[in-house]
């Protein structure tokens, strides 16, 4: 099963102990923006929330 933070690897991580998830890159670059929002939409413990910068 895939989940959100297995979906973007580059962006997440998520710890063997305690599967708690991990964010490698808080700026990643605008190609990958869309990749990074399915990963919220598929976390299946909606550990990844999104926000918006202008």
């Amino acid at each position: 099963m895939n989940t959100g933070a297995d979906a973007r690897p580059d962006v997440f991580d998520q710890r063997d102990e305690d599967g708690m998830v991990e964010l490698l890159d808080d700026t990643p670059p605008s190609e990958l923006h869309d990749a990074v929002r399915e990963s919220a939409t598929i976390c299946p413990a909606t550990a990844i929330r999104l926000g918006e910068s202008s």
